[in-house]
């Protein structure tokens, strides 16, 4: 939850230069053309996916950080002595 002290920064939109690979760029303007949108919004839509994912991610490593820990290397050993591997 954001203060309301914060919201007018939160708001805000901030410029950034950012350099892509000119096939990326070229398909980034035919689908910004295609859907209607500006490039600023396809791009903000991707950032913001990408920053949920990881804070999906953040929140299942937090959830399962409780778990006992199992060495990589005993797996293998375990499955290579059970025929699996």
């Amino acid at each position: 939850m954001t203060s309301k002290r914060y919201d007018h920064i939160m708001n805000e939109q901030k410029r950034a230069t950012v350099y892509l690979d000119s096939d990326l760029h070229r398909a980034l303007r035919l689908k910004a053309a295609a859907t209607d949108r500006s490039i600023s919004e396809i791009v903000n839509e991707a950032v913001r996916r990408s920053l949920a994912e990881d804070a999906a991610d953040l929140a299942a490593i937090e959830t399962r950080a409780a778990e006992p820990e199992v060495d990589f290397a005993v797996v293998v050993k375990n499955m290579k002595r059970r025929g699996r591997l």
